[in-house]
């Protein structure tokens, strides 16, 4: 079944967190219960259960994610995975900007090439011809998201936004994530994540515009922006297209007038 909002109606209140806050996204904390268990709990009662079929899926046909089991209503336990985000290793100097541009579409390879199950496709709708389909792809796929483990290598990790799909959404929305950092002027990495996205766009075999457009229009609606958030949405996807351009130019082919791409 695709991802639900709520969970069914009447079901249990979610038990007290059983130990420490490790981490707070837009929808969901994750606990630490031991050393290779956390709970992963959404705030708003959506039901865990698709999430922890996926999850179950994917690794089932070796792809690095976390094992997961429902305990019903928004509560999952999942492996607990040790090691630096990719973010962190990058921050830290301890990867370069092209390996960790090589980490991202390896898993975007490794995940693609995987079929999602029967229960979570949907027909073809034309106002979002790259939803629906039969590749699972994960729409958060980003530094922050991978954690380098010594037993999985790269791992990825919070799949409330996976679905069925083309990969290439899921591409696009790599490079859209990435470029919202490097479109955002206040931030601190805004130089580093321009030169993380053009290394992924080179890397990369998929073509990152094909479905661009999907990509920036499912990011505008999510729920989980924070306000002034929506309007680098659409910067973004201009540098998306800016350096996807340059870099198919020819090298004796002259650079056009520079631009501000924010």
């Amino acid at each position: 079944m695709p991802p639900a909002d709520l969970a069914p109606q009447g079901s249990a209140a979610p038990a007290e967190a059983p130990g420490p806050l490790l981490a707070s996204g837009s929808s969901a904390d994750v606990f630490a219960i031991d050393e290779d268990r956390v709970l992963r709990r959404y705030r708003g009662g959506r039901d865990a259960g698709p999430e922890v079929e996926l999850l179950q899926h994917v690794v089932a046909h070796g792809f690095p994610a976390p094992a997961a089991r429902h305990l019903g209503g928004p509560d999952a336990v999942l492996e607990r995975l040790h090691g630096p985000t990719l973010l962190q290793a990058l921050g830290a100097g301890e990867i370069t900007l092209h390996e960790a541009a090589r980490v991202l579409d390896d898993l975007h390879r490794a995940l693609h090439r995987i079929d999602a199950p029967e229960s979570w496709r949907t027909p073809p709708d034309p106002d979002w011809p790259h939803l629906g389909g039969t590749a699972v792809v994960h729409l958060d796929l980003h530094p922050g998201n991978v954690i380098l483990t010594e037993t999985k290598g790269p791992a990825l990790v919070d799949w409330a936004k996976a679905r069925a799909g083309a990969p290439e959404l899921d591409v696009s929305s790599t490079a859209l994530l990435i470029g919202e950092v490097a479109v955002d002027s206040d931030g601190e990495y805004s130089q580093a994540a321009r030169a993380l996205l053009a290394a992924f766009l080179a890397v990369t075999e998929t073509d990152a515009l094909a479905a661009l457009d999907d990509a920036a229009a499912l990011r505008a609606v999510d729920p989980g922006l924070m306000p002034g958030e929506r309007e680098l949405v659409t910067r973004s996807a201009r540098l998306v297209r800016t350096l996807v351009q340059v870099a198919s130019r020819p090298d004796d082919e002259p650079l056009p007038p520079q631009r501000d791409a924010s």
